[in-house]
């Protein structure tokens, strides 16, 4: 039997591929390459072009591979595009889950792994925030991945679909293999933006208000290495295949760092100094998301291996200068 990945060639997409396939899985990519690239899956990964809003590609791929699970990334997921663009957020990231579980369903799939967001919860009451805490997001980007979870939800209630729910803090870093990375321009990913800027990419790293109510004044979020996140989709198909019952999970490590700190880390990690500019918030920022992540380690057979925010950091580094290697090669 296969899993079907969707959104396979984005940046966490191409990473649980490549997790996936190390276990012994096999996999089939569906992916618009919007944002995605051909270039982070495998060579030997079936790869088929289309959008998860397709309903004839989608079918198609079911019984062409024999798909019995699907792990669902494909997505619109910048916070502030999402406040400018709402309607666009909802017809990519809910309207066509819909569609792909419609289809799923019919075509006798009866495992699903769900790519959400810590967006889900806005501005947290508590912090950590549990699975249980309330769902009040305030952005287009986190009610629309919410809207997508009650789906599943009754879904699963209606026509027996299993499904875990990964709802992701903030995902950083690089294969460190070298295989993968975050590859899209413009990233708007802190740890990103900062390795590109200390490595001369950008002129410098804009920071989005310092009048929080943090211990520095700016963003604290719980930075999870994307290998780590890969292993947790991994862990969740186990799950799932050995009967589990549907459930949802934080993914985070339990911590958080602020903006400052990712800052420093980068400039102490990369040893090279870059320009900062102090500017007003964003729309859509809750001031500090970090997550309760007793459910996930009692529950699934997951153990972080990159906790460490200078080797996240270190390893998102080393795929910029990669990055770099490749479209220069690309460009000869």
């Amino acid at each position: 039997m296969t899993v079907l990945v969707t959104g396979g060639a984005g940046y966490i997409g191409s990473h649980t591929v490549h997790e996936l396939r190390d276990a012994g899985e096999d996999v089939v990519v569906l992916d618009n390459l919007s944002t995605g690239f051909r270039f982070l899956i495998p060579a030997a990964v079936p790869f088929v072009a289309g959008s998860t809003g397709d309903r004839d590609i989608v079918a198609k791929t079911i019984r062409n591979f024999s798909v019995d699970a699907i792990v669902h990334f494909a997505a619109s997921i910048v916070v502030p595009d999402s406040v400018a663009d709402p309607l666009g957020y909802y017809r990519n990231n809910t309207l066509n889950t819909c569609s792909l579980l419609d289809v799923a369903i019919e075509e006798g799939v009866r495992q699903f792994i769900f790519s959400s967001t810590a967006a889900v919860y806005g501005n947290a009451e508590h912090v950590p925030v549990r699975e249980d805490g309330p769902t009040v997001p305030i952005s287009p980007y986190g009610t629309s991945k919410l809207m997508s979870e009650i789906m599943l939800h009754d879904a699963g209630r209606a026509h027996g679909l299993r499904f875990v729910v990964l709802r992701y803090f903030n995902v950083a870093g690089a294969d460190p293999h070298g295989r993968t990375g975050q590859s899209t321009p413009q990233a708007t990913h802190l740890i990103k933006v900062a390795s590109e800027a200390a490595l001369g990419k950008r002129a410098k790293l804009d920071v989005f208000g310092t009048d929080y109510p943090t211990p520095d004044g700016t963003c604290v979020r719980d930075y999870i290495h994307v290998s780590d996140l890969a292993q947790a989709h991994s862990a969740a198909l186990g799950y799932l295949r050995s009967g589990g019952p549907s459930g949802t999970f934080n993914c985070g490590y339990g911590h958080g760092a602020s903006v400052f700190e990712v800052i420093d880390a980068v400039k102490r990690v990369s040893g090279i100094d870059f320009p900062v500019n102090i500017t007003g918030r964003r729309d859509g920022d809750p001031a500090s998301l970090v997550a309760d992540v007793a459910r996930i380690r009692t529950t699934l057979s997951w153990t972080p291996r990159f906790q460490d925010l200078d080797l996240i950091v270190a390893h998102a580094l080393a795929w910029e200068r990669k990055l770099e290697e490749h479209r220069e090669i690309a460009a000869a």
